[in-house]
């Protein structure tokens, strides 16, 4: 078996991450009150450089940063749920996010169920406003939903699988590409 093609390096996702602060920073600087919200798992690292990158570089005051529990597919993308399930932390049951500008941080968007239920149950706690973060998009959403800002941009087969390669839960921070059946 040939070894998956990496489609980009760390010094690669570093500078990716650098560009996506920046282009954050101004929706983010217009509210007085910001959360920069994880997708569990890789959203979470990715929301963590991500909030790192905006308050190194871009004078933002810090945000407030959670996670959310939201599984459909396992890291291989074989189907786990039948619908796209959130769990939710009971900290954040009570948790008043009125008026907050909300960035949600996820590493891929693939068919866009993560992103929909992390925006309706977000919607719940009445935000200023609602925005995305995604490192990969892949064009395949099968829901009217974008970014506003990705990372990088992959057009692939169907069949490929985007791996994105995020410490703490891998060694080495890239993204690769695995060839589908």
């Amino acid at each position: 078996m040939e070894p998956s093609p990496c489609l980009y390096d760390t010094m690669q996702l570093d500078a990716v991450i650098a560009d996506m602060a920046r282009r954050v920073a101004p929706l983010l600087a217009v509210h007085e009150r910001t959360a920069v919200i994880g997708i569990l798992r890789r959203g979470a690292p990715l929301a963590e450089r991500l909030t790192a990158a905006l308050l190194a570089h871009h004078a933002l005051p810090p945000p407030l940063r959670l996670d959310l529990s939201i599984k459909r597919y396992a890291d291989d993308l074989t189907l786990l749920h039948p619908e796209t399930r959130l769990t939710e932390n009971a900290a954040h049951a009570s948790m008043d996010l009125a008026g907050y500008a909300l960035l949600v941080v996820d590493d891929v968007l693939y068919t866009g169920h993560s992103l929909l239920r992390a925006v309706e149950y977000l919607a719940r706690k009445q935000p200023a406003a609602i925005y995305a973060a995604m490192l990969a998009d892949r064009h395949v959403t099968c829901l009217p939903l974008h970014a506003d800002v990705v990372g990088v941009h992959l057009q692939l087969a169907p069949s490929d699988i985007v791996e994105c390669h995020v410490p703490p839960y891998e060694p080495e921070f890239k993204i690769v590409l695995r060839r589908g059946a």
